[in-house]
């Protein structure tokens, strides 16, 4: 470094711990955080599976909705039909999941989880289940439940 970086260097401002009060007041700041602290811990949970989040939720959905539509599907989770299409294609293809003529559309196609997915959802269910009562565990079963009443209250 040169002695007229060296100078400038010396001039800057040094930030020895970062000020977060004024995020830490958001809400959105305050979710992403415990999102992303859950969904990594989940991910890890799942890499022997290779469940990703939205994954699991689409399996988790067929599993306990028998004949559920892509369109519901779509609907429930908030997500555009493009990118649930190579989500049911890829479970399909896992043999996770069937397609089934739909009793009341002909247009439509009820979607149920085989024996092999239906291992795979009470499995994965059972270690998402385990791992959050582990991330919440500063919680009480009271507070962990009022958490998930107010956060329903924004999306809802």
């Amino acid at each position: 470094m040169t002695d007229a970086a060296e100078k400038e260097a010396e001039t800057l401002p040094y930030v020895e711990r970062v000020n977060t009060r004024f995020l830490e007041t958001l809400m959105g700041y305050n979710a992403r955080r415990a999102a992303l602290t859950i969904i990594g811990h989940f991910l890890q949970e799942m890499e022997p599976m290779g469940l990703r989040p939205v994954e699991f939720s689409v399996l988790s959905l067929i599993y306990r909705n028998p004949g559920i539509t892509s369109r519901q599907l779509c609907d429930v989770l908030d997500i555009l039909a493009p990118n649930l299409v190579g989500m049911v294609n890829a479970l399909a293809q896992r043999g996770w999941i069937a397609r089934h003529a739909h009793p009341h559309d002909r247009r439509a196609v009820g979607l149920t989880v085989t024996a092999v997915g239906a291992e795979i959802a009470r499995e994965s269910e059972k270690k998402a289940s385990q791992l959050e009562h582990r991330v919440t565990s500063g919680l009480t079963p009271e507070e962990r439940k009022a958490l998930i009443q107010l956060l329903k209250k924004i999306y809802q």
